[in-house]
């Protein structure tokens, strides 16, 4: 498959030049800097961008280890508790992962920690998600016109995509300097936002000087020297691994669960009909770094109080960590905010969720519209 799934960012970047364009009335994309270590042929950032258009991806094995310190309250570690999924807690800490990939329709991905290990495998249609710790395994049958694309985002490649998909006019995009990632040799593409009222700094991909795939990824939240967030390789293999690695072979004892296409696993072993859940409504406001995202999910929002009904020792958690966010009103209403080094959620009391990489003083000019 082709690295970058988005191209469309290439629309504000092409033609592809040796030199510098000149996008939204500034130098968007710089040459790669002389002098850095390791030494590599000079490449401008539109031609890294069209690299990452051109590569093909057959196959790789590796570990990825990610770190996150996004200055949140300990919501990560219940929000795991409260889906029953140690994947939920990906957004805090570090973690280490071990990943394959041999298509777009074969992908596994095992977390491992000291008390046990989580995989999630994609087999053509066939997709299994395993927990050691319980020994119980989910098996689903996806439907034949299923999208041919990674099923669990966990590599630096996804993460990349994802970024590349802000790239617009108000997106400065640099060459930073050549780095050694997992023992390979790549460029750095940087991506900075224009817009003042995005809290992220930079983003910084590395990309593999051979084969132009992203290594390392990079986020720094606005006034930090550290990243908030990476997720990078510390072994990367590009052979195709082997057929036998995406077929999932039940241990002794495990207990399985088969879920339909209507279905999908929920806390502790439950399951969730998505035919009766409550389809939100979901708009977004702004473009860019600075798109916001404003969904009505009902009343009580905030957790001033479970909704009635709830039974869950899982709403009365989420209940508990909302009702600790800080209050704050204005002419918009009022709610309840999460802010972290890279992102705001506002809860507010009407039933809306309003998020983005902004500062909380941009959700508050969304919640007014």
């Amino acid at each position: 498959m082709s690295v970058m799934k988005n191209r469309a960012v290439l629309r504000w970047l092409v033609p592809v030049t040796a030199g510098v364009a000149v996008i939204g009335g500034g130098a968007a994309v710089g040459t790669f800097a002389a002098g850095a270590d390791p030494a590599l042929p000079p490449r401008s950032a539109a031609q890294l961008l069209e690299d990452l258009r051109t590569s093909r991806l057959d196959g790789l094995s590796g570990t990825v280890v990610q770190r996150a310190d996004l200055g949140l309250p300990p919501i990560a570690a219940l929000a795991g508790q409260a889906t029953g999924n140690d994947l939920a807690g990906l957004v805090s800490g570090t973690h280490t992962l071990r990943v394959w990939y041999g298509g777009e329709d074969r992908q596994r991905l095992a977390l491992v920690d000291t008390l046990g290990e989580q995989d999630i495998l994609r087999n053509g249609r066939d997709v299994w998600t395993w927990n050691s710790r319980e020994n119980t395994a989910t098996h689903r049958t996806l439907p034949a016109d299923a999208p041919d694309r990674a099923t669990v985002p966990a590599t630096p490649a996804d993460a990349a995509d994802r970024a590349l998909e802000a790239i617009d006019p108000t997106t400065a995009v640099t060459v930073g300097r050549t780095a050694t990632v997992a023992g390979r040799d790549a460029y750095e593409l940087v991506l900075t936002p224009r817009d003042k009222a995005s809290l992220v700094h930079q983003v910084r991909i590395a990309l593999d000087a051979k084969e132009h795939v992203p290594l390392r990824l990079q986020v720094l939240a606005d006034g930090q020297d550290e990243p908030a967030f990476q997720v990078a390789f510390t072994q990367v293999d590009f052979r195709t691994p082997e057929a036998d690695q995406f077929r999932f072979n039940p241990p002794p004892g495990v207990k399985v669960t088969e879920a339909t296409e209507d279905e999908r696993p929920g806390p502790a072993g439950k399951r969730f009909d998505r035919k009766d859940a409550e389809k939100p409504d979901v708009r977004t406001v702004g473009t860019g770094w600075t798109t916001v995202v404003v969904a009505k999910i009902g009343d009580a929002a905030t957790g001033d109080g479970a909704k009635p009904g709830a039974d869950a020792p899982d709403a009365q958690m989420l209940a508990q960590v909302l009702g600790d966010l800080p209050k704050v009103s204005g002419d918009w209403g009022s709610g309840r905010l999460l802010s972290g080094k890279l992102f705001s959620v506002l809860l507010t009391d009407d039933g809306r969720v309003i998020a983005g990489l902004v500062t909380p003083e941009r959700l508050y000019e969304a919640a007014k519209g």
